[in-house]
């Protein structure tokens, strides 16, 4: 982790921003947006990008993946030029956390996965953009993207020693850790074969 350098106040102020950032349901605002209804009653009932891909409607989904992505990106970049590089990764914490449990859904949110990968490219791009890799990678071998996901976070740490931000393996390591608690069900799920694959209108995620 980085030094602990900046102010308690200034700490305190851009880690709150960066969860209210992170707990914007930008997958339920997209979609009465585009009029398809309350997300928690579609499919898995999940917020995030794969559960508004359910609907039918790309546009929609795609949405949602740049927003729920670029929300913890942009909680990082405030942070980091406003205050430091200590407050940044704060701030790529609770965002996290805060589209995990968002206040306004009575702290029942997503998964994390595309806020994950936003702060990553935010925080260090090349450590964002192998993780992504990693994701798509897996995801075109097994169809999976419960799996993708798992496999994608599970890199991050190894990742970021290899690419020279060890400084960030302690906040790589928590996220990674609070992606596996969320995705409990799936994990279960892919051990007994039962995990849909990518474009199933029923998974459950």
């Amino acid at each position: 982790m980085p030094m602990i350098e900046s102010g308690l106040l200034a700490l305190i102020l851009t880690g709150a921003l960066g969860y209210l950032l992170g707990s914007i349901p930008f997958g339920i605002v997209i979609t009465r947006a585009f009029g398809l209804g309350d997300l928690r009653q579609i499919g898995s009932g999940n917020i995030g990008a794969t559960n508004v891909l359910r609907t039918g409607n790309k546009p929609a989904a795609l949405a949602t993946l740049l927003l729920d992505s670029g929300k913890g990106a942009i909680a990082v970049l405030i942070a980091r030029f406003t205050v430091g590089e200590d407050a940044a990764q704060l701030a790529a914490l609770t965002s996290f956390l805060g589209h995990l449990f968002p206040v306004w859904l009575g702290f029942k949110g997503g998964k994390g996965v595309a806020t994950f990968l936003g702060t990553l490219l935010a925080l260090a791009w090349p450590v964002g953009i192998a993780c992504c890799l990693t994701w798509l990678a897996t995801a075109a071998v097994s169809r999976i993207s419960s799996l993708s996901a798992l496999v994608a976070a599970a890199s991050a740490v190894l990742w970021m020693v290899v690419l020279g931000q060890g400084q960030m393996a302690l906040l790589g390591g928590l996220l990674t850790l609070a992606i596996f608690y969320r995705h409990s069900a799936n994990i279960q799920r892919i051990v007994a074969g039962t995990e849909p694959k990518i474009g199933a209108g029923k998974a459950k995620s």
